[in-house]
């Protein structure tokens, strides 16, 4: 019996690693759009790499432990009430694994959260609100308005309750589609309004909460053109599986055209992503938040008529 265990425990070990390190996409990511990127790869490769190799020695141990300790009839067991050295070196070891792999991913992670962006890096501020992200562009004069929680109404196309009155304001632009230039930096505001929310884009390996009462700063650039899906990942409340977005990477001359006319850009460049037709039925439900320089000559047309 305690050789057919050995050999299933080690069948089992050998198939599922040859098919782990076969497969010829092995981490299962989608191709990284962003220049930082390869360098997260990288990270869960070494992870991959070092993990394997203690699920390997671990799971040989197991089956020959399986085979050595096997029942032998009337023989007499064996008992270990522990060996305080062994404990003390696996123990060491596994401390010096972890925070090994910590020490060599902490300087991705500061390079994206902690550095500031260059100077000149395009600003957009993302928004997480039950059940829709929100995207905001500060206009020309590189300044989003004032916000104000009693303003807050997503049926008046101001979810973010930005305020008509200030001037930084006028030129704001706010889009349920996030549209970003290639090759250019973003200085990105993570914000949420109700609930802890998480915005990722596996192309981007880019992944961070955000969370009601903090502004989060990150940056990168994306470096490949083409339509992506956001998701939220945190369980935000009931709706948390319809809470995605669509993000166009677009060269630099569809973003400015863009810029000038979001809404009629986004009409004739829609979002083409894997599940742009389950977005677009959602869509149907809640229309998405118009730009904000549309609803600014709204406000200022009923002002006028008054």
């Amino acid at each position: 019996m305690g050789l057919a265990l050995l050999l299933v425990v080690w069948l089992i070990t050998f198939v599922s690693t040859y098919f782990f390190i076969a497969h010829p996409s092995w981490m299962w990511l989608p191709p990284v759009a962003t220049t930082y990127g390869p360098q997260i790869d990288s990270q869960f490769t070494y992870t991959y790499i070092a993990m394997g190799i203690v699920f390997v020695a671990a799971q040989v141990a197991l089956g020959l432990f399986a085979w050595k300790y096997r029942d032998r009839g009337h023989a007499a067991a064996y008992y270990s009430h522990g060996n305080i050295r062994l404990e003390a070196v696996w123990t060491i070891l596994t401390a010096i694994l972890f925070v090994g792999l910590n020490l060599m991913g902490q300087h991705i992670w500061a390079q994206a959260r902690f550095q500031g962006p260059s100077p000149g890096s395009e600003q957009v501020e993302i928004t997480g609100m039950q059940f829709q992200w929100y995207f905001r562009y500060p206009g020309s004069d590189g300044k989003y308005g004032r916000t104000l929680a009693k303003l807050e109404d997503p049926s008046t196309g101001n979810a973010l309750g930005i305020d008509p009155d200030d001037p930084a304001a006028k030129d704001d632009i706010v889009s349920s589609t996030l549209v970003l230039p290639v090759n250019r930096e973003l200085d990105v505001t993570l914000k949420a309004l109700d609930v802890i929310h998480d915005f990722f884009v596996p192309e981007f390996r880019f992944k961070q909460d955000a969370v009601p009462g903090l502004l989060i700063h990150m940056h990168f650039t994306p470096n490949r053109i083409g339509d992506y899906e956001i998701d939220c990942a945190e369980l935000c409340g009931s709706g948390h599986y319809k809470m995605r977005a669509g993000v166009k990477v677009v060269s630099e001359a569809d973003y400015q055209a863009f810029l000038k006319a979001p809404q009629q850009w986004l009409t004739e460049h829609p979002w083409n992503g894997p599940m742009s037709r389950g977005l677009m039925q959602e869509s149907e439900a809640k229309p998405p938040a118009p730009a904000l320089q549309l609803a600014m000559r709204h406000h200022q047309s009923q002002a006028e008529n008054h």
